[in-house]
């Protein structure tokens, strides 16, 4: 089965400027070269009532193969993002502590080259420029402006991946063909100006420390049995609407260690992705580059087969390079999740800064 990668690149242009970047080589189990670049109390659990799963059925774990919502559906599981499990997420906020689950995206930020271009920032015009330029036109308040031009592929830092980003052959989630809908300037369809704003329950799964250490090493895969065990420490199900965030450790080396963040990390396996998806999560999150682990279970064979499912198939989304660290510290394992993407039309993804409300 040929599996396509759509990834986006935003250009922010105020002016014009010039990028650049060292790189070094890395394995290919992306299906590509690599290139590194230069304790709270336990909130409350929230159980759904009846209205909560209204017009909702469970999920199988199989292949959902387009047909729930039809053909031609461009919202996935954001159907299950209801009025009232967004009260219920609310209500389970005591303290009002926001905590931001975002890394900061800078110059030298860990990127799957050549696919992803790197995040790139330049001045201009700046204040000095635009005082000079207000003086000639008659103005004594010296108003200085400050204004930059950035480039960067939409899949750099902590991000969220469109239901477009990847398709099984030519099919793309929701049944679309990706040679009728990936355009020259876009995605036609499945973009992630389609996706709705998140404000859900959230549980975080903490499985750094299943081996004996401190994160898990690249190439282990977290397994339906791991999860279930991260699930029953923290005394938590996962319930319709969720996002399930997941902690293997790997994010200690983002911008540490690059080549290392890069090259192999610990993530979830196919067979745990359908576990995930048939729970009737919303989104599926990381604290590394690619979800999955990587290189796969059945490397070369396939490759990225959790990207294929969660957004070919299931119609969940992947939220990556999540950052989780306050929230584990805090002991927190179930809190009120908020996220939403800037609505770049016909973009297969967007960075963001996720938040969560205990």
């Amino acid at each position: 089965m040929r599996t396509s990668t759509c990834a986006a690149v935003v250009l922010i242009r105020p002016h014009t400027g010039s990028t650049g970047c060292g790189v070094a080589a890395g394995p290919d189990f992306w299906g590509l070269p690599l290139i590194a670049s230069t304790g709270a109390d336990r909130l409350q659990s929230w159980e759904p009532n009846d209205a909560d799963n209204a017009g909702s059925t469970l999920m199988t774990n199989c292949i959902h193969d387009h047909g729930r919502w039809g053909k031609g559906d461009q919202l996935g599981a954001g159907h299950f993002l209801t009025p009232e499990r967004t009260l219920g997420a609310l209500r389970m906020v005591k303290y009002g502590t926001v905590i931001d689950m975002s890394h900061v995206i800078e110059i030298g930020a860990p990127r799957m080259a050549p696919n992803q271009s790197p995040y790139h920032i330049q001045a201009g015009p700046t204040s000095a420029g635009s005082i000079r330029r207000r003086r000639k036109m008659g103005a004594k308040n010296d108003a200085g402006s400050n204004l930059e031009r950035i480039e960067m592929t939409t899949h750099v830092g902590t991000h969220i991946d469109a239901l477009g980003h990847f398709s099984k052959g030519d099919t793309l989630y929701g049944g679309y063909s990706a040679t009728e809908t990936v355009d020259d300037f876009g995605l036609n369809n499945l973009g992630i100006e389609n996706m709705p704003p998140i404000v859900t329950r959230a549980v975080l799964l903490d499985v750094s420390r299943l081996d004996g250490g401190d994160y898990l090493e690249s190439g282990r895969a977290v397994t339906v049995a791991d999860l279930e065990k991260a699930l029953a420490a923290a005394k938590l199900t996962i319930q319709a609407g969720d996002v399930v965030c997941i902690n293997t450790g790997w994010g200690r080396f983002f911008m540490k260690d690059n080549d290392k963040y890069l090259h192999g990390e610990p993530g979830i396996d196919k067979e745990a992705a359908r576990w995930l998806t048939g729970q009737d999560c919303v989104a599926i999150a990381a604290d590394n580059m690619a979800l999955e682990v990587l290189p796969g279970t059945n490397h070369p064979e396939e490759m990225m087969p959790v990207h294929q499912h969660c957004l070919a198939e299931a119609g969940v989304h992947i939220i990556e390079n999540l950052v989780m660290d306050d929230l584990i510290q805090r002991e927190v394992r179930e809190f009120c999740f908020m996220l939403s993407a800037i609505k770049l039309k016909g973009a297969t993804g967007c960075p963001v800064r996720p938040i969560a409300i205990v």
